[in-house]
């Protein structure tokens, strides 16, 4: 009867020590935060993860998520400096960065963090675009209208203990009634840049045209010039030569006796064989054999 008796007290033992240990343990997950609560009061954040250890059954453990979380945020609708309306797209990444401040204002739940943020977000959208103009929202749009957005909702959001990592539109557009007249405008504003390249390309067409004509009339200009001068040249010794060829009677007889004998060749080259002369002339003494 004592042994059964200190049999069970010693498996009662056993058990109560199993259940104080594990009421005493726990453990932090990667990329979690434990914020160990006393009657309700926060007494610690546990960031690093393990197993550790608390006081059991006064002390309980909440787990909050430490890690990115991605929010699609609903499309709205936002109207611009110049009065036209587009509707944006976004998602947010955010994440806990002060378990406590988090707990307090929002309990850790998600969806309310989720709210806020997507309030937050909204009006800094809202605000940011509405005070740009159509075509700056376009020409901004990218890392520089993330930043404004994420910095701006950032200030708002912070009081929860979250912080928004990133607020990226994934979509800016404009309404369906108003696509074609903004797309008519930009197709417009094209082709006014691309008229505005021919004419300059064909203004530098131009240009090189009347160099290179002015560089062609100079050459031409010059080489007539050149030709001009060549010529007056042979000129002026083909009449040296004739000057040298008649300086004497005896030079200027045989230069006429050649010339003679040079006609009478061509006259001879054809078919006809039959020619005329005079009987005086050199070419008549030149057959008759009287050349003396």
């Amino acid at each position: 009867m004592k042994k059964n008796i200190g049999r069970i007290v010693s498996i009662v033992l056993v058990v109560v020590l199993l259940v104080l240990l594990k009421a005493s343990v726990y453990t932090v997950p990667p990329k979690q935060y434990a914020a160990v609560r006393q009657f309700g009061r926060i007494v610690k954040i546990v960031d690093t993860p393990g197993l550790k250890c608390k006081l059991p059954f006064v002390q309980s453990v909440q787990r909050i998520s430490a890690a990115t979380i991605l929010y699609d945020i609903p499309a709205s609708d936002v109207i611009t400096k110049d009065k036209k309306s587009m509707i944006s797209d976004n998602y947010v990444l955010w994440r806990v960065v002060d378990p406590t401040l988090y707990i307090q204002t929002l309990n850790a739940v998600s969806a309310r963090a989720e709210e806020r943020i997507e309030a937050a977000v909204y009006n800094s959208l809202k605000k940011i675009i509405s005070s740009m103009t159509q075509d700056e929202i376009i020409a901004a749009r990218g890392e520089r209208l993330t930043t404004l957005i994420t910095d701006d909702a950032n200030a708002d959001i912070q009081v929860y203990g979250i912080e928004i990592i990133q607020s990226q539109i994934k979509a800016l557009d404009l309404p369906d009634d108003n696509k074609e007249a903004v797309f008519s405008r930009m197709i417009s504003e094209r082709e006014n840049i691309a008229a505005g390249y021919t004419a300059e390309g064909e203004a530098q067409a131009q240009k090189i045209r009347n160099d290179t004509d002015r560089e062609v009339a100079i050459m031409k200009a010059e080489a007539e010039k050149q030709a001009a001068q060549i010529l007056g040249e042979g000129e002026a010794q083909y009449m040296a030569i004739l000057q040298e060829a008649y300086n004497s009677e005896e030079k200027a007889e045989f230069y006429n006796f050649i010339r003679s004998l040079d006609a009478l060749k061509t006259a001879m080259a054809g078919g006809e064989k039959t020619i005329i002369l005079d009987k005086d002339s050199e070419l008549a003494r030149l057959l008759y054999g009287n050349a003396n």
